[in-house]
């Protein structure tokens, strides 16, 4: 059995364009390459197939019969190999594939919608969520994107976009108001029942308020203390007493008539919200596109 001489695509490539031009001079004009190397790659070719390709004389180089043959099959298999190259290209820009990200329970779920428009656009999209209020490890844990609320650690490992600014704000349900006294100014907020949020360190977050020029700290003996951030928005629903939440976070639920803003004037600027992104040579196309879709929908609905 005689040795197998293998055709690269480039000598594949070679013997087209002299095919189309008729000449080995212009092909390695076109190709960018010396008319000795275009001549290696027709005679390797031949070689490898074992037969006569071009008839060449001083004047004129013209396909022979089984150059004809392989022309019609090369053209197909090189057109083949660029849709193919086309398909992969395409399959790189286009988001495709699981995202997964960790998100705050509370302001994570403000975040549905704009993930559903995104799945219309991009159907191949799949998403997996966590909504916890801990500190993960983004780049252990596996996480394409985590967003954090309040100050972020020093990570070199992340990359990290502002998404927004919160408001701190007060807010009770609507039946609870009926039931207690007015409040007109934050010396009332003492006597009233107050769901506090107890954050990751197991402190309890004093509430801050605004009054007159000054913001004012209000350290309160709570009724309910939860480290759930979805959790207190709901107890502030059922009536268990006045919250401060983000202003975010209680707004669809305000529209909707399940919550008051109390003391709107006392609202006090809130944490900033980042994304933190693992550090990569370059961010996949799937990551960047849920990336944009958040920064858009919360410009949008802000």
């Amino acid at each position: 059995m005689s040795d197998r001489i293998d055709a690269s695509v480039a000598d594949i490539e070679a013997f087209v364009a002299v095919a189309r031009s008729s000449s080995f001079t212009r092909a390695a004009e076109g190709l960018g390459t010396s008319k000795s190397n275009v001549g290696k790659s027709v005679q390797r070719l031949e070689a490898a197939l074992g037969t006569r390709l071009f008839q060449r004389t001083t004047r004129a180089v013209r396909l022979t019969e089984d150059g004809e043959t392989y022309l019609m099959a090369s053209e197909t298999a090189l057109e083949g190999l660029r849709e193919a190259g086309q398909a992969l290209a395409a399959r790189r820009a286009e988001p495709i594939g699981k995202v997964r990200l960790d998100l705050p329970a509370g302001f994570g779920r403000l975040l549905f919608p704009a993930l559903a428009e995104l799945r219309l656009r991009h159907p191949r999209l799949t998403f997996e969520l966590a909504l916890n209020d801990r500190m993960s490890d983004p780049v252990s844990e596996g996480w394409d994107i985590v967003v954090r609320i309040g100050d972020l650690p020093n990570d070199g490992e992340m990359t990290v976009r502002k998404l927004c600014d919160l408001r701190l704000g007060l807010y009770a349900s609507p039946d609870y108001l009926k039931q207690r006294a007015e409040i007109r100014s934050p010396a009332d907020l003492p006597g009233h029942d107050a769901i506090v949020f107890r954050g990751p360190t197991g402190r309890l977050r004093p509430w801050k308020v605004a009054d007159g020029p000054h913001i004012k700290e209000l350290s309160l003996n709570p009724v309910l203390a939860l480290a759930d951030g979805h959790a207190l928005v709901e107890a502030a629903v059922q009536g268990f007493g006045i919250t401060q939440i983000h202003d975010r976070v209680a707004q669809p639920h305000v529209d909707a008539g399940r919550l008051v803003h109390v003391l709107p004037g006392s609202d006090v600027p809130g944490p900033p919200v980042h994304a933190m992104i693992p550090l990569g040579l370059k961010m996949p196309a799937k990551t960047r596109a849920v990336l944009n879709q958040i920064v858009a929908y919360l410009q949008r609905t802000d």
